[in-house]
């Protein structure tokens, strides 16, 4: 029984988790430089609620504290990783105040990386809420 690995194959799903742990990361610091580094420039992010964020609108509302995490878990349940492209499932799970609001996040979720001029980039993410 061989033990190789096949075009890199685990090695790319190491880039990959390492990428959603750092994503994570800066979603609890607010930090907008990081994401803004980390994400494509067509990203399609999709909220927990069904409302979508491009990447500058993404970046304005982290900016200005629109959206403020005050503590998040992620798992990556499974990596499908091809040329260039990485569907994550896993879940995320949160407390974060939204506005005025303070909410629990309990979603499942799927995180799209495409590698585009040598990096990897978030091009989308979309949550479903786990039913109560």
């Amino acid at each position: 029984m061989s033990t190789a690995d096949p075009a890199g194959q685990n090695t790319l799903i190491e880039t990959i988790e390492t990428l959603e742990a750092r994503r994570y990361a800066a979603m609890l610091a607010s930090d907008v430089a990081a994401l803004d580094e980390m994400l494509d420039d067509d990203l399609v992010y999709t909220h927990s609620l069904g409302d979508r964020d491009g990447k500058a609108s993404y970046l304005d509302k982290v900016a200005r504290g629109v959206f403020v995490y005050h503590e998040i878990h992620h798992t990556s349940d499974r990596i499908i990783a091809r040329d260039g492209c990485a569907v994550v499932a896993g879940t995320m799970r949160a407390t974060a105040s939204v506005g005025p609001e303070l909410r629990r996040i309990d979603n499942s979720c799927m995180a799209v990386w495409m590698k585009t001029n040598g990096r990897w980039r978030l091009a989308a993410y979309q949550p479903t809420p786990f039913r109560r």
